[in-house]
């Protein structure tokens, strides 16, 4: 399929909403907003395509299910009073936009050169991103926002599933709950696993739904793990970063690895 028929079956499965479209053929990308408030979604074509060439129609659902829930979220009003316990963390690439569409801005905090902290309130299948309007409007003190959804974070299972290649341990945190690339908010976490890490810890979040931790002993691990972060990174809904992390002294540091020269540099 090409960008244009791509854009019309989309289109057509979520024609039954009260939505716009917009195909826009030099930026590849279709905009979908409600046909009232103008709040939206856009989304780029090409990596929907690519995603057709394996999935077929598999590639398809899963973008629609991203705009009903995005939609969905955008147009709720649900309070924060009294849901204390369904506000987490989001990690997002420093790229995501810091203002809602209709200008308010975001809380958020930086965190890396590549990442940004933003704060959610979890609505069962989808979040909805906190920004300084609903805070404001329910009083709440944004540092108490921020300790809530930490300890939130702090709450949530770190169950990992474990690889060896090459003479490489790879550890994938990958719950589907939303949160996932969240978890390396998780102090504690992190600083239990690198007690048992033999060689160098390096982090990776691709997108919104893994953490892959890596205890990288060789040089072959590096080129390993720069694949992998590609492959997710490429494949998820939500893509945050390419790059990996090192983890020391309760530190991340965004790295390059350089492949074919088995070499890292540092951001």
């Amino acid at each position: 399929m090409n960008s244009k028929q791509i854009s019309e079956h989309i289109q057509q499965r979520l024609s039954h909403y009260p939505w716009e479209f917009r195909w826009d053929r030099k930026k590849d990308t279709l905009r979908i907003e409600h046909r009232d408030t103008k709040k939206g979604v856009t989304i780029s074509l090409p990596p929907i395509i690519a995603k057709w060439e394996v999935e077929k129609e598999r590639a398809i659902d899963e973008i629609v299910y991203y705009v009903e829930q995005t939609l969905t979220a955008l147009h709720d009003d649900s309070p924060l009073h009294g849901k204390e316990k369904h506000i987490y963390p989001v990690i997002r690439s420093t790229s995501f936009p810091t203002t809602t569409n209709e200008g308010a801005a975001f809380i958020y905090d930086e965190h890396t050169a590549e990442t940004r902290i933003y704060y959610a309130l979890d609505l069962g299948t989808t979040y909805r991103l906190i920004d300084e309007r609903l805070v404001e409007s329910e009083r709440w003190n944004v540092q108490q926002l921020k300790e809530i959804a930490r300890f939130n974070i702090r709450s949530l299972p770190t169950t990992v599933k474990e690889d060896r290649v090459g003479g490489n341990t790879f550890y994938f945190l990958n719950t589907n709950d939303g949160y996932d690339a969240s978890r390396i908010l998780n102090d504690a976490f992190l600083k239990s696993f690198s007690e048992k890490i033999k060689g160098t810890m390096l982090l990776a979040v691709p997108h919104q739904d893994v953490l892959i931790i890596a205890d990288i002993e060789n040089e072959i691990g590096y080129d390993v793990l720069a694949q992998l972060t590609m492959s997710f990174f490429a494949s998820g809904r939500v893509p945050i970063t390419a790059l990996s992390f090192l983890y020391e002294g309760g530190q991340l540091q965004p790295i390059f690895i350089l492949g074919k020269n088995h070499r890292k540099d540092e951001k």
